[in-house]
C-alpha cells in the first residue's frame, strides 16, 4: 500500500480529525507482519541518505508534530537511527527564550534547517507558535493566524533552495496517551519524560485538536505536504514514515558525484603499495613525477 497517497492531506481539503482512526494498521495485521517491510524500507533510506550526502544537490527536512506521547521522539528512535548521524541533526523546539521571544517566531528555526547534503528533524517546530500560542492564548488570533501564511512563505523559500520537506502529524487516542503516560511512571528509564503539564495540557485535548486541524488545513502544500500518522500501534507509526522517507528519497533521483582523481593512476600506486608490503613510498607530485621528498629536499639545498 502506497501511504504516501492513502495519508497525505491534500492541499486546501478539510482535515476532520474525529473521522479518522489513530489505530488504522493499513494492510498488516501485526509488527511481526511489518517487520521485514520496515527492514526494507530503513535500508533504503540509508542508502539514499547516503547519496543525499555525496551528491549535496538537495537536503530534507523532517518535521514531526503530536499530542505528548504520540511518539515523536520514537520517530526519532526506530526511524531516522539507520541514517548516517555525521549527515543528520535533530532539533527540539519547546518553550522559547526571552532571546528568541525578542525576534521574529521563525528565528530560533531558520539556523537548523539543513544545508545542502544534510537531514534535519525538528521533534516540534515552528508550528507550535500556531498551536501552543493559539491554545494558550499567548497572542491574539490577529497574530497566530497570520503566521500560518508566513510559514508557507518559509517552506517555499527552502524548497527553492533545494530543501525537500516531509511533515508528520502523529495522531493518537486520549485513552492511548493515557496508556502511554502509565507506562512512563512504571519504567525508570523513561520516568525523565514525565513532566507537570502533562494532565493540564491534556484536559485541552479538543483546544489542540482544533490547533491541529487548521495548521493540517492550511500549511499542507504541494512543496511541503502533511501526512497524518494513525500511531496507536507504534510499529505501523514506523511503518508509514519509513516507507513515506524511503520513497521520497528515492524520488529525488540521486547519484553519487564522480571521482576527482584519475581511478587508474590510484589504483597503480595501490598495487605497487602491495608489491612492498610495509615500505611506504613517497609521494609523487602529479605534474612533475618527483617525489614531493625530492622536491622538499630541492628546495632546501637552494
Amino acid at each position: 500500500m502506497d501511504y504516501r497517497k492513502k495519508l497525505i492531506v491534500a492541499p486546501g481539503s478539510k482535515v476532520k480529525l474525529k473521522n479518522l482512526d489513530p489505530g488504522w494498521h493499513g494492510e498488516h495485521g501485526s509488527e511481526k507482519e511489518a517487520a521485514e517491510d520496515i527492514a526494507k524500507h530503513l535500508a533504503s533510506i540509508a542508502d539514499h541518505q547516503r547519496l543525499l550526502y555525496g551528491e549535496k544537490r538537495h537536503a530534507l527536512l523532517i518535521v514531526l508534530q503530536g499530542i505528548d506521547a504520540a511518539g515523536k521522539d520514537g520517530v526519532c528512535w526506530h526511524v531516522i537511527k539507520g541514517m548516517n548521524p555525521q549527515g543528520v541533526n535533530v532539533s527540539g523546539f519547546k518553550q522559547p527564550t526571552p532571546q528568541e521571544l525578542a525576534h521574529d517566531f521563525l528565528w530560533r528555526v531558520h539556523p537548523h534547517t539543513p544545508g545542502l547534503g544534510q537531514v534535519a528533524v525538528f521533534n516540534r517546530s515552528h508550528y507550535e507558535d500556531v498551536l501552543v500560542v493559539r491554545v494558550h492564548k499567548l497572542a491574539p488570533k490577529s497574530v497566530w493566524s497570520s503566521r500560518y501564511d508566513r510559514i508557507n512563505e518559509f517552506e517555499k523559500l527552502l524548497h527553492e533552495s533545494g530543501v525537500t520537506i516531509i511533515k508528520f502529524f502523529l495522531m493518537i487516542t486520549p485513552e492511548e496517551q493515557l496508556k502511554r503516560f502509565g507506562e512512563r511512571l512504571d519504567d525508570p528509564m523513561r520516568q525523565w519524560k514525565i513532566s507537570n503539564s502533562d494532565y493540564t495540557e491534556r484536559a485541552l485535548w479538543d483546544d489542540y485538536i482544533g490547533a491541529y486541524e487548521a495548521m493540517l488545513e492550511n500549511c499542507s502544500t504541494k512543496h511541503a505536504p502533511w501526512y497524518i500518522l494513525p500511531s496507536n500501534h507504534k510499529w505501523f507509526r514506523n511503518l508509514a514514515a519509513s516507507q513515506i522517507i524511503a520513497e521520497t528519497l528515492k524520488d529525488l533521483h540521486m547519484k553519487l558525484p564522480e571521482p576527482t582523481v584519475d581511478i587508474a593512476a590510484i589504483r597503480a600506486e595501490y598495487h605497487s603499495a602491495q608489491a612492498a608490503p610495509g615500505k611506504p613510498e613517497a609521494a609523487k607530485s602529479p605534474k612533475s613525477g618527483k617525489s614531493d621528498k625530492a622536491g622538499k629536499k630541492a628546495k632546501a639545498t637552494k
